[in-house]
Formats: structure tokens, sequence, C-alpha cells
């Protein structure tokens, strides 16, 4: 019996994807670059994901870069990709076997590569904004290798989304590109980019809107910042509870909980603290952060 050929199969999978009982999940494919139309009116978006030694940005570093650059229109629907970057760095010292698992990157993989610091600027200066889907530890250490990415905006695509109040299973990357009907074998950081873009580019049920519209709305949105600085240790879970997380101080930030909220309910956090946890009138420290400082290590 001969095998079916791949119009077969695709009849079989939009016949299966039609019914409730089946779930059919697509191999990525990454999007080629398109020609912009003129006359359209687009911005333009950078998707980056890196691969590091080690979890601190003073001092671990860098081994792979990727980078998807998309245009996109006000609305948030993802029209194309211009283009991609993917590079190796060698590290000044050899990469661990616990880092080498985690990430299939070896030593041999990255012997004699460098960045070119050039290219990476030129590449990334034409964004609006960038997004990664961990920016807390992306942007930090990019940032620390290069200025470019100091004064951009930023979007975080792992917590600007609530994803399970969308219907997704949790934040994970993987998750949400089973979600959006697709699976892939990522072997490099810019197939986790063009992962993540079809995820940004996947409508939400619950919107009818790409998932790329909220991340942008979200991310332009300016939040506060607000630090529960010396708290009872008893009153750790009523804080967690609240929402509030925890840094140790080793980042130069304070030792201290903290939680982000909207504007708008920044007076009634400033309540709960002075009520439930201070119990006086107390001015904790605030932060205003936009999508040009959230992230950052340097705020």
């Amino acid at each position: 019996m001969p095998s079916p050929d791949q119009a077969d199969l695709a009849a079989m999978a939009e016949a299966l994807s039609r019914s409730p009982d089946y779930r059919v999940l697509r191999r990525l494919v990454a999007r080629a670059t398109y020609v912009p139309t003129a006359g359209l009116e687009v911005r333009t978006g950078i998707l980056l994901d890196c691969e590091t030694t080690g979890l601190d940005c003073a001092k671990d570093e860098i081994i792979e870069l990727g980078m998807v650059k998309f245009d996109y229109t006000p609305e948030g629907r993802i029209v194309g990709v211009r283009d991609t970057f993917s590079a190796f760095n060698e590290p000044s010292a050899p990469i661990t076997a616990e880092v080498a698992a985690l990430t299939g990157i070896t030593n041999e993989v990255v012997a004699g590569q460098k960045f070119d610091d050039a290219a990476v600027t030129a590449f990334a200066e034409s964004g609006v904004i960038t997004i990664a889907h961990n920016s807390s530890f992306d942007r930090r250490f990019v940032e620390r290798y290069w200025p470019v990415f100091e004064h951009k905006a930023w979007g975080c695509s792992m917590s600007e989304i609530d994803w399970r109040k969308h219907g997704f299973a949790g934040s994970q990357l993987g998750y949400l590109l089973h979600g959006a009907g697709y699976f892939h074998q990522a072997h490099r950081a810019v197939d986790d980019c063009h992962a993540l873009l079809e995820v940004l580019a996947f409508e939400l049920p619950t919107t009818g809107s790409p998932a790329l519209a909220l991340l942008l709305e979200t991310a332009r949105k300016p939040t506060m910042r607000i630090w529960a600085e010396q708290t009872a240790f008893e009153l750790k879970d009523s804080l967690k509870r609240r929402g509030y997380r925890w840094n140790d101080g080793s980042d130069g930030r304070p030792k201290s909980w903290f939680i982000d909220v909207d504007e708008t309910a920044l007076d009634d956090e400033i309540a709960f603290l002075r009520t439930e946890i201070y119990m006086q009138d107390v001015e904790p420290t605030v932060q205003r952060l936009t999508a040009f400082t959230r992230f950052s290590g340097r705020f």
C-alpha cells in the first residue's frame, strides 16, 4: 500500500481538526522573509532569546543569541518576518556539563565563535519594541553586552499575558505553542523566536484578536512597583497570597517583598500595607515603570 502524499496528509489533518474529538498539531515551519507592501502602516518588533552559562547577569555569559525581526500593524496583527539573526559566542570559561545538557550547546559548538557587536546593534536598532519570553532574564543579559537594548521598549510574552485566563495550560513556550496548534523541535535560540512569533500571531478566542495585541496593550501601560521593606517574617504568607514576590537583594535592588500594580490600584495597595502588614501609616517605596524601564536591571 503506497504511503499517503502531503496532499492526503493535509486532508486527513483538516478532517480531524473539524472533529471535537481530536486536536491536530502541525510541525512549525519558520516563516520566510517577506517584502513590505508600500502604503501599509507597519511597525517593527524584535523577538529575542539568549542562552547563557548561568543565571547571574552580572558574571555569567551569553553563549547564543537568536532574534527574529518582524512587522506588525498598529492593531497588533503580524504582517511578516523581515530578517533573522543567530550567533554563538565562546565564553571565557568552559561550558559546564549541566549547562550543556540544559541548552544543547557544547564547548565544541561555540569554539572560536564570537559575537559581532556591530551586527547585533544594526539588527536590533530598528525595532520599536523588543519581546522575550522571560524579559526579566533576557533584558538584563543583553543590556550588559549591547547598549542598544537599554533604550528600547520591552515586552514580556510570559508575564504580560495571563495565559491561563485565555485557555492555555500554562505560560511555558511549549504549552503555548501546542495551544496554538503547533509543535517544534527547538535546537537553536532563533527556533524559539520563530515559535514565539506563531504564539503571538494566534488569535485568542477570548478577545478575537492576536495575542500580540494584548501584549502590546499591557506593555504600554505604566505600572507601579511597591516595595514592602522590613516586613515581619510571619507575614510572608499574607504577602505571597496578595501576589508579592521576594527579591533577595543580590541584584542591587532592595532585599524585600514587592508587587507591580496598575496605577489605579496604587492607593488600595498602600492601604493594604498600612492596615494588614505594618499596622501604621507608612510610605512605602514606589517606582513608576514603563516599557522602557520594566525588566531592566538598571532600575
